[in-house]
C-alpha cells in the first residue's frame, strides 16, 4: 500500500493544570478543603492567609429579584431565622446546628478544666500561655522555639519543661491542641486513639511521607511511595479523614460534631439572603512583598516562581469553588423558597441542569459543588442535594411534595377508618395532583407506613392499650 498524507479537522479538550485543580477545589467537602489550605500555607512560603475576606459581589448571571448575596457582618442574629412553620427555636437538634458563637475565653477555660486535675498551679500557668497563643483552629499562632523562650522567661521554668506541659495539652482532650501544624496535630490524634486502630501505622506513614499526595487524592502515587496496596491506603485515608484539622473548634460551645455548613440562608426584610459561612471559606493570597521581589529577581529564582504560578493558581481556584457556590446556592434558595416557607409540601422540581443554566455553567460543576456541601436555612442544615427534586411524571410538582402530602393525609385520616390508596390518589387528585394508586403504595412504602388493613387492626387495638396504661 502506498503512503498517503491526509488532513483532518477535530476538536480535543486539554485539561490545563489550572483547570485540573479548578475542578478539584469544586468537589472537596470542608474537611477535604481543610486539608488542602493548611498543606498549601505549610509548603508555599508565598501565600498567606487573609484574615479579614470580603464578600463577592452578588452574580450578574443569577436572577436574584428575591436572593440578596449578603457580606460576612450582615450574618442573622437568631430573630431573624425565625419563619412561619419552621422550627428553628424548637428542640435542641435544631439549636445543635447554628454556628457557634465566637467566646474568647471559654474555649481555654473548657481545656484548663481538663487539665487542672493533671497539672500543678506553676504548669496550669504555663497551659494557659500556650492556649493564649492558639489560634482559633487551636494550632500556636508563632514558631515553636521562640514560643518556649517566651514561656520559659515568663514562668521561671526551663523549655524543656515548657515543651512537656505542651505534649500534655497536644495528646490531651482535645488531641492536636497547641500543635505546630497540620502533621503534628493529626499525628497527636492518630496516637490519642484508643485500642487496636486497623491502617493506624500506615496513615501515621501517609502523614510523615505523603501528606502532599494526601492532598492532592493521589493514591496510586502513595501506593508506590508507601510500597503498600491500594486498598490500604484508602483504608488509611478514610482514618485520617476522620480525624479533627482543627481541634480547636471542639471546645467552642455547640460543636458536639455538628455538621458545619459552607452557606447561611435566612428571610430579612421581605426576601431571601445568602452568604458563605466565613468558618468554611477562608481565603488565600499571595504575599505582595514576595511577588514584587521575584518580579525584579532573574532566571535563579526559578524555583520560586513556580511556586508563585502555584499559588496564584490555588488563589484563584478558591476564589472561583466560593463563587460558584454562592452563585448556585443562590439560584437553589430562589427556586425552593416555598419549601423554605412552608415545608415538604412546597418542594418545587429541580434539576442539576436547570441550576446550571442559570449560572451559565456544566450541570457536572453544579453536580461537584453541591456534593457534600450544607445549607444552614431556618429548617436545619441540609446538604445541597437536598433541594433537587424529580418532577412527577405527567405533574407540575416533585416527587417529594406528593410524598409529603401523601403522609399529611394519613396523619390526618381518622383513626378506625384509614385511608386506603386509591383513596389517597382520588384525594390529591381532587388537589391537582393526578397520580397512580400504586404510586401512592410507593410512597407510602418509602415512609415507611403500613397499608390501611394494618392500620386498621392498630387502630382498633388502640382504646384496649389507652385504658390498660
Amino acid at each position: 500500500m502506498k503512503p498517503t498524507l491526509s488532513t483532518q479537522l477535530g476538536q480535543q479538550l486539554h485539561l490545563t493544570p489550572q483547570l485540573l485543580q479548578s475542578i478539584r477545589l469544586l468537589q472537596l467537602d470542608g474537611l477535604q478543603l481543610e486539608l488542602e489550605i493548611r498543606r498549601a500555607l505549610e509548603t508555599n512560603p508565598l501565600l498567606e492567609l487573609e484574615e479579614a475576606p470580603e464578600q463577592d459581589a452578588a452574580p450578574t448571571t443569577v436572577d436574584t429579584t428575591q436572593v440578596e448575596v449578603a457580606a460576612f457582618d450582615e450574618l442573622p442574629e437568631s430573630g431573624l431565622w425565625d419563619v412561619a412553620g419552621a422550627s428553628w427555636n424548637d428542640g435542641d437538634d435544631d439549636r445543635m446546628q447554628r454556628i457557634a458563637a465566637d467566646e474568647s475565653s471559654d474555649p481555654q477555660l473548657r481545656a484548663l478544666q481538663r487539665l487542672s486535675l493533671d497539672l500543678d498551679a506553676r504548669q496550669l500557668d504555663v497551659a494557659g500561655f500556650w492556649l493564649e497563643h492558639c489560634d482559633d483552629a487551636g494550632y500556636l499562632t508563632a514558631p515553636l522555639e521562640q514560643l518556649q523562650l517566651l514561656a520559659s522567661a515568663r514562668s521561671d521554668m526551663d523549655t524543656a519543661a515548657v515543651e512537656a506541659v505542651r505534649q500534655q495539652i497536644l495528646h490531651g482532650d482535645p488531641a492536636g491542641l497547641a500543635a505546630r501544624d497540620l502533621h503534628e496535630c493529626l499525628s497527636a490524634q492518630l496516637q490519642a486513639l484508643h485500642g487496636r486502630v486497623p491502617a493506624r501505622h500506615l496513615a501515621q506513614r501517609v502523614l510523615d511521607h505523603g501528606l502532599a499526595l494526601l492532598a492532592g487524592h493521589d493514591y496510586d502515587a502513595l501506593a508506590r511511595q508507601l510500597d503498600a496496596e491500594v486498598a490500604d491506603i484508602h483504608e488509611a485515608v478514610r482514618l485520617i479523614l476522620s480525624l479533627q484539622p482543627r481541634p480547636g473548634e471542639s471546645l467552642l460551645p455547640d460543636s458536639n460534631g455538628a455538621v458545619i455548613p459552607d452557606v447561611i440562608a435566612w428571610h430579612a426584610d421581605g426576601q431571601w439572603r445568602v452568604a458563605l459561612n466565613p468558618a468554611t471559606s477562608r481565603r488565600l493570597s499571595v504575599n505582595p512583598g514576595y511577588e514584587q521581589a521575584l518580579a525584579d529577581a532573574g532566571d535563579a529564582a526559578q524555583p520560586l516562581r513556580d511556586m508563585l504560578q502555584e499559588a496564584r493558581w490555588l488563589t484563584r481556584g478558591l476564589s472561583m469553588r466560593y463563587d460558584t457556590l454562592l452563585r448556585t446556592t443562590a439560584v437553589i434558595i430562589e427556586r425552593q423558597a416555598g419549601f423554605l416557607t412552608r415545608g415538604e409540601e412546597a418542594m418545587a422540581p429541580l434539576t442539576l441542569k436547570e441550576v446550571a443554566d442559570a449560572i451559565g455553567m456544566h450541570e457536572s460543576t453544579v453536580s461537584r459543588i453541591t456534593t457534600g456541601k450544607y445549607l444552614q436555612t431556618p429548617r436545619g442544615t441540609l446538604e445541597l442535594k437536598h433541594f433537587f427534586a424529580v418532577r412527577l411524571e405527567g405533574a407540575s410538582v416533585s416527587g417529594q411534595a406528593v410524598k409529603a402530602m401523601v403522609r399529611r393525609l394519613i396523619d390526618a385520616e381518622p383513626a378506625g377508618r384509614p385511608l386506603a390508596d386509591e383513596a389517597i390518589a382520588g384525594l390529591l387528585s381532587r388537589q391537582g395532583v393526578n397520580i397512580a394508586r400504586r404510586t401512592v403504595a410507593k410512597y407510602r412504602e418509602q415512609l415507611d407506613i403500613a397499608p390501611a388493613r394494618e392500620r386498621r387492626r392498630a387502630g382498633a387495638r388502640s382504646p384496649l392499650l389507652a385504658r390498660v396504661g
